[in-house]
């Protein structure tokens, strides 16, 4: 066998199996162990279970009983005698606020290369559960965490913490590299060394959950890790609500990590007999830098955590730029011809296509009534599908199906349907409120939404699926006087709502958007084969944005448009835009002949090199957090291609850089540098363009990758002969 990553418990006397466990003096140990890391949990004499190991994985296993017996509970419960924050807290029906939890069993399976091991904790006085889920997923080298509480009391227990994951590090100094941002401002990276007390990253915002801040961080260990050198984890947590992270550092500097739903406002109820599962926290340790710990979540994103991540995705020309909500079926029409010309494969209709007794000419009104407006398309979609088609490009369409105006049918129809505090004034947020989610009369209107659609049009392709604001003034009328419920039950809805859509449609392309970047998690990326990192595409600022995303996220995953945003060339935004799935919202009728014979030639550089940088291993050579430019490269597989995009940042003056190592390639191999993407009848000012060198000669004496001038950018294919 090539390994083996089966559950083992080990006990001083020698190797028995889960089925003939019985506790014995601190010697049980519980092992989930990937491709080159291992996370080793511990059954104490207490009968509690403690994690000993979270590192490199040990070549001889039973070394493991080695490390030393740190008292790190696994999963801490509130009530007794724990001073930190709590991973659990819960109330009995006897008024009992505290919980103990004691290691009862374990059981382990595996499917292919997926090592699942379900650990089962009890009180020993009330008949409370927690288990415990960890998955190791071997080649990628990541683990998924999350937890499952059930009881037998007699009535419902209130659950006030609920972690998916409790983790725990001892070091000297511990560093964090969060992402926060706004609206056209997203995922700006901040890196600052946790001290003693406790730190939090959160959202409240309910929908539109990720507009302040984004689910992933980076955790260092003893110094800030570089992007090849260092000790981390990388995290993130699947879950597309309110989530929370809390880094809880004590007077002796051991580490609490706590992940999961954020509890604000949110104390559940628990049924007897009723699991509580949590969303799953999904992480990558590395001792080899960000870089390493990136590709790792890339590998297992394109894997598991995307819908369809190692299939193709299309290039698209949406029209919003272009029209914004003043359209007609003759100005589509023209825009398909545009589509087919530019050479992109799909058309998608943004917002504006619907609403009869109230049009949506604006945002003002409309949204709920999903029925073409007669006005603008009198002869429907239907017509828009055919026309699309005909010049050769699929048609898709953008909807926003969980919102609704106050100015529509919807809303004056079904008041009760929607989110909204009793005794209060309604508060809007771009004149919208948010739709009841966990009512199932609102779950099967939206379902059959998105069903009426694709059945009366089977032609639709592809679904930009919105979520413009967050929560405000949330009340449920369908949950009565269970409120505190709302957060947790609006997502469980929204996910019963795509399973129900995946179960028809399984391979439909759908783009994730809310705002922006409000959704970039893989809570709901299972069900999307990308997602909208930002509504401001201007391409300097994307490639922070993007750099940031890049980290966490495979570059298939992240929609890039060329857009009339920014005061760059149409070259530079379409270098940046070419990083991820390569799309268009420009006025086409505006572009130059010159800009089109670019652009044209551009898409046929992207589809030629696509599965590079889609399926390829990203390498950030340069960071716009260090120098005035950026430089990463796609490296195949098989080390015989790969894209280097290179930035010029500066926005007013010449600066002259060094050469640049590259990496990933294979030093024995040779390899031809030539840039693509030239402007049409320009050639190369770069010196080794047409040249060709060894891997090894790359790696080490490197290239030069950036112009002088400001606000310049280059594309190079290095090719194995």
């Amino acid at each position: 066998m090539r390994y083996d990553v089966s559950l083992l418990l080990f006990f001083t006397m020698g190797l028995i199996s889960i089925a003939e466990c019985s506790v014995a003096r601190d010697s049980t140990q519980i092992i989930t162990e990937t491709k080159s890391n291992a996370l080793v949990f511990r059954v104490g004499e207490d009968r509690k279970l403690y994690q000993s190991y979270l590192g490199g994985k040990l070549a001889n296993r039973e070394e493991y009983q080695k490390i030393g017996r740190r008292r790190n509970q696994v999963y801490i419960p509130a009530g007794t005698d724990n001073l930190f924050e709590p991973a659990i807290r819960l109330v009995h029906n006897d008024g009992n606020p505290s919980l103990e939890l004691e290691y009862a069993d374990a059981t382990s399976n595996r499917n292919g290369d997926i090592i699942s091991t379900s650990i089962r904790l009890k009180d020993p006085r009330y008949p409370v559960e927690v288990l415990l889920h960890i998955e190791g997923y071997y080649n990628e080298d990541v683990f998924r965490y999350w937890t499952e509480i059930r009881h037998q009391e007699k009535k419902p227990i209130p659950l006030s913490n609920f972690a998916s994951c409790m983790l725990h590090f001892d070091a000297p100094h511990y560093w964090l590299t969060q992402f926060h941002g706004d609206w056209a401002s997203e995922m700006k990276m901040k890196e600052s060394e946790l001290t003693s007390g406790i730190k939090i990253i959160d959202s409240k915002l309910g929908t539109r959950t990720q507009m302040y801040q984004t689910p992933v961080f980076f955790l260092s260990l003893n110094k800030p890790a570089t992007e090849n050198s260092g000790e981390l984890i990388a995290g993130t947590l699947e879950w597309t609500g309110n989530f929370q992270f809390a880094f809880e550092v004590d007077e002796l500097n051991s580490l609490r990590v706590i992940a999961g739903m954020n509890p604000y406002a949110s104390e559940y109820w628990l049924k007897p007999g009723e699991n509580f599962v949590t969303p799953a926290f999904t992480f990558a340790y590395s001792n080899a830098g960000k870089g390493n710990a990136s590709r790792k979540i890339h590998d297992w994103a394109r894997n598991f955590g995307v819908l369809d991540g190692t299939k193709p995705r299309m290039t698209l020309l949406n029209n919003w730029e272009a029209t914004f909500f003043d359209f007609d079926e003759q100005k589509l029409s023209q825009l398909f011809s545009f589509a087919s010309e530019l050479g992109t494969d799909l058309f998608l209709l943004d917002d504006g296509w619907f609403g009869n007794k109230y049009p949506r000419d604006n945002d003002r009104q409309g949204l709920g009534d999903w029925q073409e407006n007669i006005t603008k398309l009198p002869h429907g979609l239907g017509h828009l599908v055919k026309d699309a088609g005909s010049k050769g490009v699929k048609f898709g369409i953008w909807l926003e199906p969980e919102m609704v105006n106050p100015k529509s049918e919807l809303y004056k129809k079904h008041p009760d349907w929607i989110l909204k505090v009793p005794n209060r004034e309604e508060h809007y947020y771009r004149n919208q409120l948010v739709l009841d989610l966990v009512n199932p009369e609102v779950q099967d209107f939206i379902y059959d939404l998105v069903d009426g659609l694709l059945t009366k049009y089977p032609g639709i392709a592809y679904i930009k699926w919105d979520c413009n604001r967050m929560m405000t003034n949330t009340y449920s009328p369908y949950l009565k006087n269970k409120q505190t419920h709302v957060y947790i039950e609006y997502v469980r809805s929204l996910y019963k709502v795509f399973d129900r859509i995946r179960a028809k449609y399984p391979h439909l392309p759908m783009m994730l958007c809310s705002g922006g970047g409000g959704r970039t998690d893989y809570g709901a990326l299972k069900y999307f084969t990308e997602f909208w990192p930002s509504d401001n595409t201007d391409g300097l600022e994307r490639v922070y944005m993007q750099w940031g995303y890049s980290y966490f996220f495979p570059s298939l995953a992240l929609s890039s448009h060329v857009t009339s945003w920014g005061k760059q060339s149409l070259k530079f935004r379409t270098d940046v835009a070419m990083m991820g799935r390569l799309g268009y919202d420009i006025d086409v009728s505006h572009l130059s002949s010159a800009d089109i014979r670019f652009s044209q030639e551009a898409i046929k550089n992207y589809k030629r090199l696509s599965s590079i940088i889609w399926q390829g291993d990203l390498y950030r050579l340069v960071s716009p957090y260090e120098e005035n430019r950026a430089v990463l490269m796609y490296v195949s597989k098989d080390k015989s291609q790969s894209v280097v995009f290179s930035y010029n940042l500066n926005t007013r003056y010449a600066e002259t850089f060094n050469k640049v190592a590259l990496e990933g390639l294979d030093p024995r191999k040779n390899y031809k540098v030539e840039e693509i993407n030239l402007l049409p009848d320009a050639k190369s000012a770069y010196p080794d363009n047409g040249k060709t060198y060894s891997g090894d000669y790359l790696m080490k004496n490197g290239l030069e990758l950036s112009l002088n001038s400001a606000l310049t950018s280059a594309v190079f294919e290095i090719t194995e002969i």
